[in-house]
């Protein structure tokens, strides 16, 4: 959308013209729903809303993913954005509500074949520092998170203006859009609250993914004299606006030319759009699923808890975040990274962020580990939380923080097809 265009729908939301600035949404909209909406379309004519409500109700209660909690923190962002965190220490004095694994409820996310992950503790004060993408939060990292308990230090954050950290005071006061830059820097306030001290593996995906680069662009010296290993999930060092989302070229041209001023139109009636979302639910669970998972039996409750995630992000922080990826670029950064174990791992079907930019960046660090998931998309570390975490196991003995003769035993699955192993 052109500058004019842009002010021209921002005009007409505040001259009263909602219904003429949502339908210009709709059309946007619309080019990316179109192949989720067919199918919910279908749904809709043989299932009632009361019982597609009652349904959310009940996988919502049956999914208890997201229950795991340890030790809470807030770090302060340099535009004194507060940033909350929370710690899983080995010796288990995580405190507060669900440290136990998040009680009968964390037990039972774990799906039935949990066993412990290593054999022994971690020898090293390692940290290992979890990094979510766009529209989730800390506990987008469930499966990895229950199966490293007792095992290694992890942290787990939420990004400014995510799950329970603060709105970003530099967005609020001044209306700039969030920078990639801003999050690494988050991230190095979140390091220093957290783990001011001792070897520290980052963990990143997606915009997490981007966050580490950040990092590593902005405070070499941190990632040199302080990490030994980092993990990159399904993300990019640039070039996402080269991305097609699966759409034919025509449609995405279209959406891009349209989607930023859409979204700072729509951004600056969150409380109306917020409105719409609700009462078009099922439209957009469609969407998230097509753009989250590829395999056909991922458990519901699953596929919900993403649903949950992903649309408690209100519009305006969509909005605030959106012009950040097309302006990413932390290709040089990752140079950083050459001389540490790092793991690259991707969906093969990740309309998202696209496999083939996993593969150039393990292409630029010849001795990463590239891992492509097959019938995978782009919320991997959920689709498929066994090998993730097998993954992020060897990379851990790699980079020292356990020993290498540890192995990693089942302990879930989020296939609704799987039975007890």
């Amino acid at each position: 959308m052109s500058e004019s265009n842009a002010e021209a729908v921002a005009s007409a939301v505040a001259a009263g013209g909602w219904r003429r600035a949502t339908g210009i949404a709709g059309v946007a909209i619309g080019v990316v729903a179109a192949g989720a909406a067919a199918g919910v379309a279908i749904e809709r004519l043989t299932v009632g809303r009361g019982m597609r409500q009652k349904a959310r109700l009940a996988l919502d209660s049956a999914g208890p993913y997201g229950g795991l909690r340890g030790t809470p923190g807030t770090a302060y962002a340099d535009d004194g954005t507060e940033l909350y965190y929370e710690v899983d220490d080995v010796d288990g004095g995580d405190g507060g509500p669900g440290a136990d694994g998040g009680g009968t409820a964390g037990r039972a996310a774990l799906t039935g074949r949990r066993r412990r992950l290593f054999g022994r503790r971690a020898p090293a004060p390692v940290t290992v520092v979890f990094s979510h993408g766009y529209c989730l939060n800390q506990d987008s990292w469930h499966f990895q998170r229950a199966a490293l308990r007792g095992v290694v230090r992890t942290v787990h954050w939420d990004q400014r203006s995510h799950g329970r950290s603060g709105r970003g005071v530099t967005q609020v006061r001044d209306g700039s859009p969030v920078t990639i830059g801003e999050l690494g820097r988050d991230l190095k306030a979140v390091i220093d609250a957290a783990a001011p001290e001792g070897p520290i593996v980052l963990v990143g995906h997606s915009m997490g993914g981007m966050t580490v680069m950040a990092l590593a662009d902005a405070f070499p010296e941190l990632v040199r004299e302080r990490v030994v290993g980092v993990a990159l999930v399904g993300t990019s060092s640039g070039r996402l606006g080269e991305v097609n989302f699966g759409l034919p070229v025509a449609g995405v041209n279209a959406v891009r030319r349209v989607l930023p001023g859409v979204l700072k139109a729509l951004g600056q009636r969150a409380e109306l759009v917020e409105k719409g979302r609700r009462a078009t639910a099922d439209l957009f669970a469609g969407i998230i699923k097509r753009y989250s998972f590829a395999s056909r039996d991922v458990d519901p409750a699953v596929a919900r808890f993403a649903e949950r995630m992903i649309e408690s992000t209100p519009i305006d922080v969509v909005a605030e975040y959106y012009p950040a990826f097309n302006d990413h670029d932390k290709t040089d950064a990752l140079a950083e990274f050459a001389d540490l174990p790092v793991l690259v791992l991707a969906g093969v079907r990740d309309l998202v962020t696209p496999s083939e930019h996993s593969e150039e960046i393990a292409g630029l660090l010849p001795d990463a580990e590239l891992v492509l998931v097959p019938d995978a998309g782009h919320l991997v570390m959920l689709e498929h939380p066994e090998l993730v975490t097998d993954r992020l196991a060897d990379l851990l003995a790699r980079a020292g923080a356990v020993p290498a003769a540890t192995t990693v035993g089942g302990y879930g699955s989020t296939s609704s097809s799987a039975g007890p192993g």
